[in-house]
């Protein structure tokens, strides 16, 4: 009986299996045509040259990053021009000339924040402190995280009288703040805002996820022509050929660490289906296409809070403009024989700033 039961649990299992994999093969040939009609018009609009609200895109972010002064990027990710960062000033050895406020790092990243925030940032900008941090001495002291607003400070700092004392006060909490609160995302706001694109565009926001989940929507809707105004629709990166004013992201999820591409931007579209549902690509960092260099096969991205500075870094291309992931070639800079501690970061053995988890494309429709 024994041996005619597993038999027959054997012939079970085996029916069971088409019917059961069946649903599979069906969503995997589902996906596989929507990222297909996707790729087709990705293609097609790479096709063309740029239009103007992309354009004025690219050139917005090489004004503003020749504005900020800040660092630059070999194509081997190596920083070889160390520029202007957000919480210091150009370099001034007598330290008593009055400063163009421009030329203040700090100054340039709350001016992304007030274009973003109506000019009231103050309250949407997070100051964080460690308890007893100011007054302890033992550094091994596990410290509990304080958080406060630059909108407190700046109260606080207003009930000083002597109008000087108070104004470096001010400056201070701004400067904690920019330093406490990441601000790529108001950066790129800021640029594509500048640039003439309106609010039924583009997701304005302090998070890159916030347009990147907009653009994998507006390729989804294109499909139904309801894709509306919407700027930028999501491209498969690899394949895609970048122009000026695309956005190139990566994401810096610990849980997708070992996700490939393609998982990724499909954990992006399955999530969509669910308005109030999580997103769970949460942790996300988006660049501007500013400038492609056909015959080198380069292209210039610029973005914000990249190593605390509006920075341009230039990538390296494959044969058809189409995005290479980029490889270190670092030479004998990687090989690090210095002695390291217990604790030393994994990211020592990385020698490229631009060797990131790179994952789409938003393209100018």
């Amino acid at each position: 009986m024994r041996t005619l039961g597993f038999a027959a649990l054997a012939a079970i299992a085996l029916l069971a299996q088409p019917a059961a994999a069946q649903p599979a093969a069906k969503q995997d040939q589902t996906t596989a045509t929507f990222w297909k009609g996707v790729q087709a018009a990705c293609n097609a609009t790479a096709a063309k040259p740029a239009n103007e609200t992309a354009q004025r895109i690219a050139k917005t972010a090489i004004d503003e990053f020749n504005t900020f002064g800040g660092h630059r990027i070999d194509a081997n990710g190596r920083i070889f021009h160390f520029g202007l960062t957000e919480a210091e000033h150009e370099e001034d050895e007598g330290g008593d000339r009055p400063m163009s406020l421009g030329h203040l790092g700090w100054w340039q990243v709350m001016k992304y924040w007030r274009t973003l925030f109506d000019n009231d940032p103050e309250g949407k900008l997070e100051v964080r402190g460690y308890r007893d941090a100011s007054t302890s001495s033992q550094d091994a002291l596990q410290a509990d995280v304080l958080r406060t607003s630059a909108a407190r400070l700046l109260k606080a700092a207003d009930a000083e009288t002597d109008p000087a004392e108070r104004e470096v006060l001010r400056e201070a909490a701004l400067r904690a703040a920019i330093i406490d609160t990441p601000w790529s995302a108001a950066f790129i706001s800021y640029v594509v805002r500048q640039s003439g694109v309106g609010a039924n565009a583009f997701q304005f926001g302090n998070a890159h996820r916030a347009y990147i989940y907009d653009a994998f929507a507006a390729s989804a809707a294109e499909k139904t022509k309801e894709a509306g105004d919407r700027l930028y629709r999501a491209c498969p990166l690899s394949t895609t050929k970048p122009r000026i004013g695309d956005l190139i992201c990566a994401q810096r999820e610990p849980t997708f660490s070992d996700a490939s591409d393609e998982d990724v931007r499909e954990r992006i579209r399955a999530e969509l289906g669910d308005t109030n549902g999580p997103r769970t690509v949460r942790r996300t960092h988006c660049e501007v296409v500013a400038h492609v260099d056909a015959q080198a096969r380069e292209m210039y991205t610029i973005g914000g809070n990249v190593n605390q500075a509006v920075t341009a870094r230039k990538m390296k291309l494959r044969r058809g403009l189409k995005f290479a992931a980029p490889k270190a070639n670092c030479g004998r800079s990687d090989r690090w024989t210095m002695p390291q501690g217990k604790s030393a970061s994994a990211h020592a053995t990385k020698c490229s700033l631009n060797d990131k988890k790179w994952f789409v494309l938003l393209q100018v429709r």
